[in-house]
């Protein structure tokens, strides 16, 4: 006695024949983009480098919410229960990543956040949660 299996699918249809997408595969294909840029991936990726760490994104909302827009390094928060070199190592990041900008007036340091920058992860984010999904 011979059987023979029936494919189809949970909803009753019969796959694609061979070589062929599936109906789900061939709608995403259709909704396909193109690669980002690899300059615009690499500073994308700077950025979400530097606000990957709790202690840096907390920095640079204190920074961002300054009163008169700078921050004396002599101001930021104790309450961080950071040391200093551990304190200028996020700092660093964060101006290596273009977030803050740093500014010496006679001994101290201060801290700028650079705007518009953070525009380029929320115009990516949010260009990336627009798309159509599969």
């Amino acid at each position: 006695m011979s059987r023979s299996l029936s494919l189809v699918d949970a909803a009753g249809a019969a796959p694609p024949p061979p070589g062929r997408p599936a109906p789900a595969e061939a709608a995403c294909a259709a909704a396909a983009t193109t690669l980002l840029p690899l300059d615009q991936a690499e500073r994308l990726a700077d950025l979400f480098r530097a606000l990957a760490d709790p202690t840096r994104v907390r920095l640079l909302a204190h920074i961002a919410g300054a009163e008169h827009g700078t921050t004396c390094a002599c101001h930021l928060p104790a309450s961080l229960g950071i040391s200093q070199p551990t304190l200028s190592h996020h700092l660093r990041k964060l101006t290596e990543a273009g977030l803050i900008t740093r500014e010496q007036r006679g001994r101290w340091a201060h801290y700028t956040a650079v705007p518009g920058v953070l525009e380029l992860a929320r115009d990516f984010l949010g260009a990336s949660t627009d798309a159509a999904r599969c």
